[in-house]
């Protein structure tokens, strides 16, 4: 999968209306609020949980348009609770994520 955060980037940038610190602080809050809904995933056990924490994921991610996001978060609407293969791809797009943002941090220290 092509990871592509200029959707995401785009999306914040909006939000944010050219304040760097307000900036930050969405890119924190989006990766939390998605390292929290990962974590729900991995402990759900039965399909009511698992249904919940990945259509939460998926809301997060249409509202933010990260397309990468939004698809590992169908696929693991498609999956069964606890599907390896699943949780793997929602924590390798979260990890594409939060190393973008650990880069831009480390540039904005740079400047």
């Amino acid at each position: 999968m092509a990871f592509n955060h200029g959707a995401l980037d785009a999306t914040l940038a909006a939000a944010a209306g050219g304040n760097a610190a307000l900036l930050r602080e969405l890119r924190t809050a989006f990766l939390e609020s998605a390292e929290r809904q990962l974590d729900l995933l991995k402990r759900s056990r039965c399909d009511g949980n698992w249904h919940v924490a990945a259509m939460r994921l998926k809301g997060l991610a249409a509202s933010f348009h990260a397309e990468d996001l939004l698809q590992a978060a169908e696929n693991a609407l498609h999956a069964a609770p606890g599907e390896p293969t699943a949780i793997r791809e929602v924590e390798a797009v979260i990890a594409r994520f939060a190393r973008a943002q650990a880069r831009d941090r480390q540039r904005a220290i740079h400047r």
